[in-house]
């Protein structure tokens, strides 16, 4: 599993996750709760995490197929991103604490939904 082809997707997924990151801390700073922050984190890396992927790391057309079943990797995965923020933010009053270790499980669960389904 941890190919040039896992490793690529990584890449991508780390470059999204700083901006999403990124985005998030900078909603919390203005104010919005972590569910909004996160939600908008998370959210504006996917534009770039579709391009990517799609482009870069499968090598597939971009088009509404494609688009659909990206779209539900992503709500899966933000799912998944939501219970981790939710638990940090209840346990340890950060909402940090929780994407972060979200990271590796989304990483996970992305590739193999993408290499297996979105991109086949």
């Amino acid at each position: 599993m941890f190919n040039r082809q896992f490793l690529i997707f990584v890449f991508g997924g780390f470059l999204c996750a700083v901006i999403d990151i990124g985005m998030m801390q900078l909603m919390i700073f203005a104010g919005s709760n972590y569910i909004s922050a996160a939600t908008g984190g998370f959210f504006t890396g996917l534009g770039a995490n579709y391009i990517f992927h799609a482009q870069l790391t499968f090598r597939s057309a971009i088009n509404r197929s494609t688009l659909l079943r990206f779209l539900t990797v992503v709500f899966i995965n933000y799912l998944l991103t939501i219970v981790f923020v939710s638990l940090s933010f209840s346990f340890f009053q950060n909402a940090l604490i929780g994407k972060i270790i979200s990271l590796p499980f989304i990483a996970i669960n992305g590739f193999y939904l993408s290499k297996r389904w979105v991109f086949r």
